[in-house]
Parts: structure tokens; C-alpha cells; sequence
């Protein structure tokens, strides 16, 4: 008792300077999408939907026509006569002179842009008028290092000898599940290829294809899950960046050429083929036409493969059946290309060594043209194909090329399965946050051993924000939820998550919900390093999607030397019986192994983690967290307490507890506990602090956070 009451003494002596040694490394990471406070937006809409299409008008001798006016253009939609608002003529000899070759063959290095976003054209500006638009769109997240080369290699070519002086130029490129924008249309030769210099041969690898056939390499006794799994979501995901892309030129109104370098593209079977239709719909309706071309070039294969993967070693290689499926999948990758090509009116190349010329041909397909717009007269959102028909009144014989109809956009409430599901991967790749819901997050870790940290996450949805189907006389409603974690240096996906939660809406249940949150719960387990999460939240009745991202760290807790190495802090104003649960967020998992693994349960109790950090006097609160002793071969206790501080002076401080470790040679996790009643404190804001002491080595660690008590009922 004599050594306790000396260690108190000690603690509090120690506090008396905490407010100039405090540790802000040990802060988890909190917040939400919406201020706090922020009024809700008001939308007024309207349905009108504007289509613009390019017509292209020749005489008999295949010469363009120009002088034509909207009255000499006949429009029908669906049978429906349309009237035209807009008739611009654009002006784009293929004859027209190439670029003057740069003197100065020393580039300046410009700085990518890294965007999600093309700028639009404004509505008073000339600047896309008579041009021609070529967007240089990598995949990289599946082409080899050589394939990388020789792509970028075809794109430097062009720009320094075929680019012409009517030719505008947008670099993109898609790695690790998002597609960027590195450089805007522009004519600046210069800063085309210096933005092309910059990219990483080998960068952004990671999705490519595992063959699971006759054709595969012998992994002798390995074990492992079935690789077509995986190849599924990386084709779509594929397919998905180029919906993407669509979308970005979609906002222009020009004619737009979109070449796609890629190692090939395989479908898995019919797994694939919404995803591709949706993204030839996307193509279509944004008025882009895919070029794509095969970096892989004229490939003379052997027949059961080359060096970059091993033998098959089955009988498959003396049958002929290893040999007859690696032509097979060659064939099926090509095939999906042709298709993405001959479905947006554009040309893949393929089996051809000079890259470049498949650039070249975007760039002469395009000559002069008419850009119609008109307001459709069916304003339904129904996702059926519409067929339009142009003529042309004068002169009467007169060849004409255009678009032979689009698929009209979709409501939430007419999406299927896979509708939803593009939805949900088309909001991840968004760079900019959607937040029709509120979500709030907080994000903690804990220690598992000297390399792992287990990282447990907690989302809430406001109860009152989500429409909810009980109005409708529904017996539930679904909340999906998806989310993705990625290494900020790598830019490498490490973990993700797919869930929903079925909320039972019996009246009780209805109005509970209309108290208080909805919470989600999930917990990763990460290396140290810095990673960005993107969370995404959807009611399933409405289709509002809510979406969180922010950036956070695991410390190397092995490091710290100079303090006592603790986890995050968890806050907490309740511990939930896990049976008693509003919903079942883990159906499906093993639960027991989930709950073994994250120290908020404890005795089937759940600490649920305050996000927003306020408390009611009402309920007690609860503080969580752990210190680490990195080699505990020897007994060493720690020292913690809890301190509340307003207008810089302490109003209240807990008993300090003292916990010994287990001496057993490995990682020794001190849970440090407290349960403070807030009954006798007044409302108002305060600084939480949570002092942890090393008496044996003479270390301190302080940690400080603000909370905020309100009165109950308030």
C-alpha cells in the first residue's frame, strides 16, 4: 500500500506539466463526412434530359459538307420527331499539319495532376471548337513491365512526330483501384511528354489474371483459394475504371477517342459480361469511342507457354489440352478488347508490333462533323435502349454517321443486383465523397504481436437519416456497406470489406432507430505504415450513399523508447451484451473468431466506442486501453489515471490503478481499465487525460482528447 500511495504521488506530480508533454501520436483517428452542424442541402430537381449527338455528314465523293443548319436536320427518337437546340459544326482536316518539332529536346518536368476529374468545357468558350480530343488511357494494373515500355514508348512517338496541330491530348492512367487524370486535353507537346517521363515502368502491378486451367503451372502441393474469384473482381474492376473514364469525357460534347493500353482483357465466362455491357453503355451515351491496343504486340508463344510461368506438369501437356487452352485464353483476352472497340464504334489493334499506329488510326477516324443536342421528349429513367434516326434534308443523298440510339439512365428503384453492385464500385473509384448520409468513424489499434496490429473501425449512421421501410409496410430494410484500406506509398489495396445489415423493423425497433444510430463494426489486421481507408455507406431503399475517407497510422510501437508504448485510447459511454444486438452485422463470419481478436469484447460484453465524444452525466464513462512492455521477462507494473481538465484546471481525477504484466518472454498487453461517474460534474467541455507510468524505467506517456458532458435529457 506504502509503494501504491508513493506512485500516486509520483502521478500527480508528474501532471502538473502533462499540458506541456503531451504525445499526440497515440490519437485515434475520428470524424465524419458532414460538420456536425452543417444544414442539410436542398435539391430542386428537374427531370430533363439533354443528348448530344455527333453526325457526320459527307457527299458521294466522301467529302464533308459544311453550312448545314439545325432546320436542315430531321430527328427522330423511339419514332418521336425531336427538336433541335444546338447545331455546331466542327472543322478537323485530316490533312492538317503536324506539330513543329521541338527545338529544345531538354523537357521541363511538370508535376502530374493526379486527378479524378477532367475540367469541362465552359458553355462561352471556344477552346474544344475544331479540335480533335484523344485521351491515352494505361491500364497499368495489369500490363508487365515490357508491355508498360513499349505502350509508353508508342505514346512519346506519336506526340513527337504525328500529334497535329489540330490534336488535343489527355493522359490518364488506372493502378491500384482508381483512375487518374495525370495531364488535361492540351496541345502542349512539352508537357505531354514530360508527364509521360515521369510514369514508373513496373508501377501499379498486382491485378494480374491467374490461370486456373489446363494451361496453369504446377504449384505442386499448394493450396489455395480458387483463383477465378479473384480474376472475376479484377475484371470488372477493370471494366469499371473504363465506365469511369467514359463518365469523365462524357462531359464534353465533342466526339472523343479513348485508347486503351492493355496486356489483353479476359471475361470469366458470364461473371463479367453486366459489367462490360455497362460500360459500353457508359461509352455510348458519354459519345467516347474505345481504341484499344494490345501492348503485347505480334506474340509468338510457345505452345504450353513462356518463360514468365511455370510448366503445367499434368497430363494436359501431352494431350494437348495445356496447349489448345493457352491459345484459348490469348484469343479470349483479344476478344473482349475487339468487342469493346467494334461496340463504340472504334478499332482495336492487335498482333501488330508499332503500337503507334493504332493511335494514328483514332486520329483519322475522326474528320468533320456536326454536334446536335436536343431535349428528350421520354423523360423516363427506365435504362431501356433508345434508337435514333438523322437525315438530312439537303443535299438529299447525302452519307451520313452517327450514333444508332443510347441506353436512357436508371433510377434506384428500377436497379437490379448487378446495378447496385456498379453502383457501389463506381462510388469507391469516385475521388470526391458523396455524403447524401452522414457517416461518422473512428478508427483505433492494439497491438497483436511485435509485426501486427489489429485495427478495429466503428461507423454510425444517424437512425433519422435513413428511409426507413417500415413507412412502406416493408419488414426490414438493408444497409450495404463497403470499404477498402490502401497503402499511401504502394497505392496497393492491403484489405477490404463487403457487409449489409439487416435491420428487422418491428415498431419498437423503428422508433429505436429513430433515436439513436446505426452502428457497423469491423476490425482489420494491418502492418505499421500510413494507410487511406474509403468507407461507403448505402440505404438499400433510397440508394443515398454516404462515404468516408481519411488518411491514418499504425506507429511501430517496437520504436518507442522514450515513452511507454500504448494503443489507442477508446471512450466509451456503454458496454453492449452481444446477444442482444439490434442486428446480426456478422452473419456469414466466424464470430468466435472475430470477437477472440478484438479487445473491446470482453466476458461477451462489447465497448462501443464514442465517435463524437459526448457524454451524458447520466451514464457512467468508460475509458479502454492497452500498454505495451515489448520483452516483459521481467515484472514491471504500470501506472495509469484519468484526469478531467477545464480552463486549464484539474476538476477531477480517478484513482490511479496498477497493473502487472505476465512475465512469459513475448508482447505483454496491459489492459488498463477505468469507470468514471460523471454524476457529480457540470455540463460544459473539458480535456480527458490519461497519464500511463512506468515507475521501474522511469518513462511516462500522456495522452488528451475533448469531450463534451451535456445534462440528462439534453
Amino acid at each position: 500500500m506504502r509503494s501504491l500511495r508513493h506512485l500516486a504521488a509520483l502521478a500527480s506530480l508528474v501532471a502538473l506539466t502533462s499540458f506541456v508533454c503531451i504525445l499526440p501520436a497515440h490519437a485515434q483517428t475520428i470524424g465524419q463526412n458532414k460538420e456536425p452542424g452543417a444544414a442539410d442541402t436542398y435539391t430542386l430537381s428537374v427531370r430533363s434530359q439533354l443528348v448530344v449527338e455527333a453526325v457526320t455528314v459527307k457527299d458521294k465523293q466522301g467529302k464533308p459538307i459544311p453550312g448545314l443548319t439545325a432546320h436542315d436536320f430531321t430527328l427522330t427518337e423511339d419514332g418521336v420527331p425531336q427538336t433541335i437546340r444546338y447545331c455546331e459544326y466542327q472543322s478537323l482536316p485530316t490533312n492538317a499539319a503536324p506539330l513543329p518539332r521541338s527545338k529544345d529536346e531538354n523537357l521541363t518536368i511538370y508535376k502530374r495532376l493526379a486527378r479524378t476529374q477532367l475540367a469541362p468545357e465552359p458553355a462561352d468558350s471556344p477552346r474544344y471548337k475544331d479540335r480533335r480530343l484523344l485521351a491515352l488511357y494505361f491500364d497499368l494494373s495489369a500490363m508487365p513491365p515490357g508491355d508498360q515500355l513499349r505502350a509508353l514508348d508508342a505514346a512519346e512517338k506519336f506526340i513527337r512526330t504525328q500529334m497535329a496541330s489540330v490534336d488535343l491530348v489527355s493522359i490518364l492512367r488506372y493502378q491500384g483501384g482508381s483512375v487518374d487524370v495525370l495531364q488535361d486535353f492540351t496541345a502542349d507537346r512539352n508537357r505531354l511528354l514530360s508527364i509521360l517521363q515521369t510514369l514508373i515502368v513496373g508501377e501499379g502491378q498486382g491485378s494480374v489474371d491467374s490461370i486456373d486451367d489446363a494451361s496453369s503451372a504446377d504449384t505442386g502441393a499448394a493450396f489455395g483459394q480458387d483463383d477465378s474469384e479473384f480474376n472475376v473482381f479484377n475484371t470488372d474492376r477493370q471494366l469499371s475504371a473504363l465506365q469511369t473514364a467514359a463518365r469523365m469525357l462524357g462531359a464534353l460534347s465533342e466526339k472523343k477517342s479513348l485508347i486503351y493500353f492493355a496486356s489483353g482483357l479476359r471475361l470469366n465466362g458470364v461473371d463479367n459480361q453486366a459489367q462490360l455491357h455497362a460500360t459500353v453503355d457508359a461509352a455510348i451515351r458519354a459519345g467516347v469511342s474505345f481504341w484499344p491496343i494490345d501492348a503485347r504486340g505480334l506474340v509468338a508463344s510457345a505452345p504450353l507457354g513462356d518463360a514468365t510461368q511455370g510448366s503445367p506438369g499434368n497430363e494436359g501437356m501431352y494431350s494437348g489440352t495445356a496447349a489448345a487452352a493457352n491459345t484459348s485464353n490469348f484469343q479470349q483476352s483479344q476478344d473482349t478488347m475487339f468487342s469493346l472497340a467494334g461496340d463504340t464504334g472504334g478499332k482495336a489493334l492487335l498482333d501488330y508490333n508499332d503500337l503507334d499506329r493504332g493511335i494514328v488510326n483514332a486520329q483519322q477516324a475522326i474528320s468533320d462533323y456536326y454536334i446536335l443536342e436536343y431535349y428528350t421528349t421520354n423523360a423516363a429513367l427506365d435504362g431501356r435502349f433508345r434508337k435514333i434516326k438523322v437525315t438530312v434534308s439537303n443535299p438529299p443523298d447525302a452519307k451520313l454517321d452517327f450514333r444508332q440510339g443510347y441506353y436512357a439512365g436508371k433510377e434506384f428503384g428500377k436497379f437490379n443486383a448487378a446495378d447496385k453492385e456498379r453502383q457501389l464500385e463506381d462510388a469507391l473509384m469516385l475521388d470526391d465523397p458523396i455524403t447524401e448520409l452522414t457517416i461518422a468513424m473512428e478508427i483505433n489499434y492494439f497491438q497483436l504481436n511485435r509485426a501486427e496490429y489489429f485495427v478495429p473501425i466503428v461507423v454510425k449512421i444517424p437512425g433519422r437519416e435513413l428511409a426507413l421501410a417500415k413507412r412502406g409496410g416493408a419488414e426490414h430494410t438493408l444497409i450495404d456497406f463497403v470499404g477498402e484500406i490502401k497503402d499511401v506509398y504502394g497505392g496497393n489495396t492491403v484489405s477490404n470489406v463487403r457487409d449489409n445489415v439487416n435491420i428487422k423493423l418491428s415498431d419498437a425497433t423503428a422508433s429505436e432507430l429513430a433515436r439513436r444510430p446505426i452502428e457497423y463494426d469491423s476490425g482489420f489486421t494491418l502492418l505499421p505504415g500510413k494507410y487511406l481507408i474509403k468507407f461507403l455507406a448505402r440505404d438499400d431503399e433510397t440508394g443515398r450513399i454516404g462515404t468516408y475517407q481519411t488518411n491514418f497510422v499504425i506507429p511501430n510501437l517496437n520504436k518507442e523508447t522514450t515513452s511507454v508504448p500504448i494503443s489507442s485510447v477508446v471512450l466509451s459511454a456503454q458496454r453492449v451484451d452481444m446477444k442482444e444486438a439490434l442486428y446480426d452485422a456478422m452473419k456469414g463470419k466466424d464470430q468466435a473468431k472475430a470477437i477472440a481478436a478484438n479487445p473491446l469484447v470482453v466476458d461477451g460484453r462489447k465497448l462501443i466506442p464514442s465517435v463524437t465524444r459526448v457524454f451524458n452525466n447520466g451514464r457512467d464513462l468508460y475509458v479502454y486501453l492497452q500498454g505495451y512492455e515489448q520483452t516483459a521477462t521481467t515484472v514491471k507494473p504500470l501506472v495509469a489515471y484519468v484526469s478531467f481538465y477545464r480552463d486549464r484546471a484539474k476538476v477531477y481525477e480517478s484513482q490511479p490503478i496498477a497493473v502487472t504484466p505476465a512475465a512469459n518472454g513475448k508482447l505483454a498487453p496491459v489492459p488498463l481499465t477505468f469507470d468514471i461517474g460523471l454524476a457529480n460534474l457540470p455540463a460544459g467541455e473539458y480535456q480527458c487525460q490519461v497519464t500511463i507510468l512506468d515507475p521501474t524505467d522511469s518513462k511516462a506517456t500522456f495522452w488528451q482528447a475533448p469531450i463534451r458532458l451535456s445534462h440528462e435529457g439534453q
